[in-house]
């Protein structure tokens, strides 16, 4: 696309010009008007055309400022340049050299007001008004090369008519309409010539002439079949065999041609048969559409439409149609694929820069390109900082492995940037195997979930895709999309286990445990689900209704046991702790229920609460003001310092289950005893009550009650189970005994 000033047009002035708005929308018109009129067919004068271009002026000023910003003004625009006779690839050409080194200069920021009206906008960013400008020379083009194309086929439609009528008239009234027809042929926009069966050119117009270089002498001196070229296909000639012989009337072909000078023509020619009056064939005839303009126009834009802006990288369409091709293969043919992403990519564009982001990606898609230097390879962005290497072949194993270790390698090298030196690292997800036996889809989604593999694995690696991680990866993902909906279906469900007075056996309350009954995977686990609920912030929501859920049941068993209160403990996750509406929803939820606050008991997590300041305390401390207990879980595996515990509003120690496994057999581990021991004699120091969990033997109870610990939960007096379940066991005083 040119990027100088158009022929005619004045040069560029060293600042944005002077003026109001409308004058430089004039003087727009002006330039634009000088570069193209000279190559206009009209019959306007050059101040009426120029007038006739300020409207078009005006629209792509609009365009340039409009926001959303709508590139098919362009295309418009281009359309009406044809409709004012703008024909002239030359009047293409000038007008894409003016918009490209006027249209921001004259209406971009900076150059006057901007327009207002619908959808109008303060966009103030040069590099903005340059990229909105480049998209506009594009729709320009199109629009400008489909108004020619449907143009010209309507002149060829209505010569090809004409043709026929002159055929028709010929046969029926031997030839008398002779004058017409030359009438025709010499003022056709399109090329016509004739020929006899033999081949040899009798006539040709003037059009035809200039198509081929205008030298009469090159074009008569040969016969049609002289006329081949290497891109014709054998179904061209054998079509024009039939046409000579008579067993066809016409056909239409797109076929190439080489000028005198060795150029090529492109054409769309349609070759007819004229018969006379008996109907025997005599002549052919040719019509050819010179189509080698909007030829290179259509690949240039496909080329746009396929290569990466900015590294000049094939893209994802392009990629997909090579990986597509690749899978095709016949037997025996085998893949390898590299899908690579950048570590830390992020932090490049939010400590440097996009545009230091963007240079950084042109010189790692250039060391990319260097490694792929093998027969079938290639290399493809596909948007952000991940890129993609194929290879082909019969031992593309050992070839895709040695692909990954030259990018990891190409990779190490400093970038330098910004004037300082940036080392890049990378995470390769490697897929290889046969052809046939998956689609491109299923290809680069193993490939993104290996590569996700290799960087959760530390990055700058590379790791091979495994059914079984992917498989595994994918129901992860299933089940993280499932999560919302399964809320709102009532999936989830909350079942109890009790914890019991080590004194007596007694049950003094229950701890709420929440399952997912999954239509497809029957009844998940808490560790299946909680994390993912965790990272998508499900876990808010899906709290509350735990909490609601758990706080109902504790008031049903209190109206059971005539007011007298078991006590409920619910899990808080670290995300809830954090949730700004903690103690809100927790009051709601007590005094909806009618629940008293002390028949509560939150746990949270002894690793949530690692070096938690006194901001995350505050909603603890005022849950605990209340006369909610707090209870530290999972206590003994955060290596937290002991003395934070006077810090921490907890009134229940629940002690990990990985101190108490040794007491499960007589003797008990010495060293756990002692342990046990000293936590015990800490907890009630500081006057917390100690609960144990995992007990499942007989000896552990009896161990932990000699300790002194307070209350306990485990298989040993019951598995998690049903809401009514707890309160049998409350009514015989939950006798322990193996479930």
């Amino acid at each position: 696309m040119p990027a100088a000033p158009a022929p005619g047009a004045a040069p560029a002035p060293a600042a944005t010009p002077k003026g109001g708005f409308e004058d430089r929308i004039a003087r727009f018109a002006t330039i634009w008007g000088r570069a193209i009129f000279p190559v206009t067919a009209t019959s306007l004068t050059r101040a009426e055309f120029e007038l006739h271009l300020v409207p078009l002026t005006r629209t792509l000023a609009e365009a340039l400022h409009a926001r959303p910003f709508d590139a098919a003004v362009g295309q418009r625009v281009g359309a009406e340049l044809v409709a004012v006779h703008c024909t002239d690839p030359e009047a293409l050409a000038g007008t894409l050299g003016v918009v490209e080194s006027y249209l921001v200069l004259y209406c971009g920021a900076g150059a006057g007001r901007s327009p207002s009206g619908p959808g109008a906008s303060g966009v103030e960013d040069t590099e903005e008004y340059r990229s909105r400008c480049a998209r506009l020379q594009h729709g320009i083009a199109a629009g400008f090369a489909r108004a020619l194309r449907e143009r010209t086929l309507k002149e060829q439609e209505a010569i090809a008519r004409s043709a026929l009528t002159a055929r028709i008239d010929a046969q029926q009234a031997l030839h008398a309409s002779e004058a017409r027809f030359r009438a025709v042929f010499e003022g056709a926009a399109v090329g016509i010539g004739i020929a006899d069966l033999d081949g040899n050119i009798l006539e040709v117009n003037d059009t035809l002439l200039q198509m081929f270089g205008g030298l009469e002498g090159h074009v008569r001196s040969r016969k049609v079949s002289e006329w081949g070229h290497p891109d014709d296909t054998p179904h061209v000639w054998k079509m024009y065999g039939e046409l000579v012989r008579g067993e066809r009337e016409n056909y239409r072909v797109e076929k190439p041609y080489y000028r005198h000078d060795g150029t090529v023509l492109w054409t769309n020619l349609t070759v007819s048969l004229l018969r006379d009056a008996d109907g025997v064939p005599q002549y052919q005839l040719a019509l050819m559409e010179d189509t080698t303009e909007r030829r290179l126009l259509n690949l240039r834009l496909r080329y746009e439409a396929t290569h990466d802006a900015l590294t000049g990288l094939p893209n994802r369409t392009l990629f997909f149609e090579r990986l597509e091709k690749a899978l095709s293969g016949a037997g025996g043919a085998r893949f390898g694929l590299c899908y690579l992403d950048l570590d830390g990519f992020k932090a490049v564009n939010d400590s440097l820069g996009h545009s230091a982001g963007d240079r950084l990606l042109v010189e790692v898609a250039d060391r990319l390109q260097s490694c792929a230097t093998g027969p079938g390879e290639v290399v493809a962005r596909l948007g952000g900082d991940e890129f993609v290497a194929l290879t082909t072949g019969s031992d593309t194993e050992q070839e895709v492995t040695d692909l990954a270790v030259r990018i990891l390698s190409a990779l190490a090298t400093p970038i330098r940037l910004e004037g300082r030196e940036l080392t890049v690292r990378g995470s390769i997800g490697i897929v290889e195997g046969p052809a046939k036996e998956r689609t491109p889809a299923e290809v680069l989604r193993s490939a993104d979930i290996t590569m996700y593999r290799a960087k959760a694995a530390g990055g700058n690696r590379f790791e091979f895709a495994d059914a079984e991680a992917d498989a595994r990866a994918i129901t992860r993902h299933g089940l993280t999309n499932a999560l919302p909906a399964a809320l709102e279906r009532g999936e989830f469900f909350i079942e109890y286990q009790p914890l019991v007075h080590l004194h007596d056996g007694s049950v003094h309350g229950a701890e709420a445990l929440v399952r997912w009954s999954h239509p497809q995977y029957g009844v998940l686990g808490p560790d299946r689900f909680i994390p993912l609920a965790e990272r998508t912030g499900l876990i808010v929501p899906l709290g509350r209704w735990v909490l609601e859920e758990s706080v109902r049941q504790a008031r049903n068993w209190q109206r059971q046991h005539g007011g007298s209160a078991l006590r409920i403990n619910v899990n808080l996750s670290p995300t809830q702790l954090h949730h700004p509406g903690l103690v809100a929803d927790t009051v709601a939820v007590l005094e909806k229920s009618g629940l008293a606050p002390g028949a509560l008991c939150l746990e949270v997590t002894e690793s949530a609460l690692i070096g938690a300041d006194d901001e995350l305390l505050e909603p603890l401390r005022r849950l605990a003001a209340l006369g909610v207990d707090i209870a530290l879980d999972d206590f003994g595996t955060g290596y937290s310092n002991l003395a934070n515990l006077r810090r921490l509003p907890v009134s229940v120690l629940k002690l990990d289950r990985s101190f108490t496994q040794g007491m499960q057999h007589s003797p008990p581990n010495p060293v756990d005893v002692k342990i046990v021991e000293g936590i015990v004699a800490l907890a009630h120091s500081l006057e917390l009550a100690v609960t144990v969990e995992g007990v499942e033997t007989g000896v552990q109870a009896a161990q932990l009650r000699a300790l002194g610990c307070d209350t306990a939960q485990g298989w040993y007096y019951a598995r998690p189970g049903s809401p009514d379940r707890i309160h049998t066991l409350s009514l015989s005083d939950a006798a322990p005994a193996p479930s």
